[in-house]
């Protein structure tokens, strides 16, 4: 499975950056499949651990840690094989590394995952 992040960049304090997430064509043996599987949101911090995010499951509902509950929403595309993360009113302590993840990362920490997309928020 091959996943790629895309959307992260250095934003101010408060304000909002949408992460994509895209399994190229080759990934997933057609869209059917990828719609049967939970996706989802892990960061890293520099100098810190893996730290779940955010997963969506088969039936589009969502779930969050509790440090981004009402700030972030994940959503996906099932067509275009694209999983989402909208993130506002974003913070320093969100600055990090987000990673897209082939299943419920809560479950299976080893699930594969992307190379990342920088999200950097700073005054």
């Amino acid at each position: 499975v091959q996943l790629v992040e895309s959307g992260g960049g250095l934003v101010q304090p408060g304000e909002s950056l949408k992460l994509s997430c895209a399994a190229p064509d080759r990934s997933f043996s057609d869209f059917s499949e990828f719609r049967s599987i939970s996706m989802s949101w892990v960061r890293q911090a520099p100098g810190k651990g893996l730290e779940w995010v955010s997963t969506i499951d088969a039936a589009f509902l969502g779930y969050y840690a509790s440090f981004v509950k009402g700030r972030f929403i994940v959503t996906r595309y099932n067509p275009g094989k694209t999983v989402y993360l909208q993130m506002n009113l974003l913070t320093p302590d969100d600055t990090a590394l987000y990673y897209c993840v082939a299943g419920d990362y809560r479950r299976n920490p080893a699930s594969p995952r992307g190379p990342g997309t920088q999200v950097t928020v700073s005054s």
